[in-house]
């Protein structure tokens, strides 16, 4: 089942007043965390992946109940869980940042740890498709690789990915052999494609900011010719929707509602949505010229459309799209950033920084002007636990403004220094 399903549109849609509301049975996240992955077969039987507290629920009534099928304290070690995806009611797949993937044989009740050669740092992106093929691929915080199975997980083939990109965190198949990954290379956002099962790959898209990555991708179902991208940047830039009409041989951009952009959602050419870490669920009519804040959820990571009048988003809490659906009184919680502390600031010959980290994580730490080009990665770095780390960097650079960005499991942030 591929991350977004669309069935054609009839004119009448833009008439049926579909409606967005968070659907509060789900667990409520505290510090502003969210649900990193939704994932529905039918219009009723669907689960969603907690992320930073690393729960799975799953509800039969098309999201109106939850129940919890496994967390930390069931699994018995600290996860942070990225998605979830089934290729039927029984089969299915849960990947998580630190370096555990699961497989589930009834339907998520019970879940057991999938062991493949080599050790997987993490899975970003899990894609199911016909019957028995499942696709993987990690990290965003590198080294990229795709993992498949052509048996139902009984089996995995490790997919050394390095020679086309540093990092991978989306993988979008049509069928078993024709696909896309995408994630980034040392030239900034890259979108990459395969038409042999991931034998070989072709570069559809790459772009010119390093640092930015094509975070989720969409094809239409009716035109698998238009393909959407959303590219998550990093401050001064702004994050983008990309576009193309003709299988990816040429694209357009289109400034995203936000920097650190993510999901995105389109029922036509026209018709999306879009969202991410720092903000909110952003609405386009006219494919992307504006943006409109739907002011109905925040902190989006995807969004699920099962067909033409029915859909599914993940962030702070897990919404739902339907006709003349009753807006539920939820209170949404803006993401708290990670605390940083630079001293002195304007700095002088070292970079000083302190970081409050809320527990498990990986660290990326960019250097950028302030122009949003990147000088230097500083800093690669795993979290063990909840911590306060200090970082000290030389500083040859002239005397300017410059930004740090942290990207962690949580999102991105950057920090304004001053030398």
């Amino acid at each position: 089942m591929k991350k977004f399903y669309f069935l054609s549109l009839i004119s009448s849609f833009a008439s049926a007043q579909l409606t967005w509301s968070p659907l509060p049975n789900t667990a409520v996240n505290t510090n502003g965390q969210r649900f990193d992955d939704v994932f529905f077969l039918n219009e009723n039987l669907g689960w969603a992946a907690n992320g930073f507290y690393a729960a799975v629920y799953k509800t039969t009534d098309g999201g109106l109940n939850w129940n919890l099928q496994t967390n930390n304290a069931i699994l018995g070690s600290s996860h942070y869980f990225r998605n979830i995806e089934f290729l039927d009611a029984n089969i299915g797949f849960l990947g998580s940042l630190n370096g555990k993937f699961y497989k589930t044989l009834d339907g998520g009740a019970t879940w057991n740890l999938v062991t493949i050669t080599p050790n997987l740092a993490a899975i970003c992106g899990l894609d199911c498709v016909g019957t028995s093929t499942v696709y993987g691929c990690g990290a965003y915080f590198s080294p990229a690789y795709i993992i498949k199975s052509t048996d139902s997980g009984a089996t995995w083939q490790y997919i050394d990915m390095s020679a086309h990109a540093n990092t991978l965190v989306e993988v979008l198949f049509l069928d078993e052999n024709t696909g896309y990954a995408a994630g980034n290379n040392a030239t900034g956002a890259v979108i990459l494609k395969t038409t042999d099962g991931g034998t070989t790959w072709s570069i559809l898209y790459n772009g010119t900011i390093p640092g930015e990555y094509v975070w989720k991708l969409q094809t239409l179902h009716n035109n698998t010719n238009v393909i959407f991208g959303a590219v998550s940047s990093v401050a001064p830039n702004n994050g983008k929707l990309i576009k193309s009409i003709n299988n990816g041989a040429t694209w357009t951009t289109k400034v995203a509602p936000e920097v650190d952009v993510q999901a995105v959602g389109f029922l036509d050419e026209n018709h999306g949505w879009m969202g991410g870490h720092a903000t909110g669920f952003y609405e386009t009519t006219n494919g992307g010229d504006t943006w409109t804040n739907t002011t109905v959820g925040s902190n989006l990571n995807r969004i699920f459309i099962l067909n033409n009048d029915l859909a599914y988003a993940c962030g702070t809490t897990i919404y739902k799209m339907t006709n003349n659906l009753a807006v539920n009184q939820f209170q949404e919680q803006a993401r708290i950033p990670l605390a940083v502390r630079v001293a002195p600031n304007p700095i002088k010959d070292k970079l000083n920084l302190e970081i409050d980290f809320k527990g498990v994580d990986h660290l990326m730490l960019g250097l950028y002007s302030s122009t949003g080009q990147l000088i230097k990665q500083l800093k690669l770095d795993e979290i063990e636990g909840a911590m306060t780390k200090k970082y000290t960097f030389d500083f040859p650079y002239p005397a300017g403004i410059y930004f740090i960005n942290l990207h962690t499991n949580t999102g991105r942030q950057s920090v304004k220094v001053v030398k």
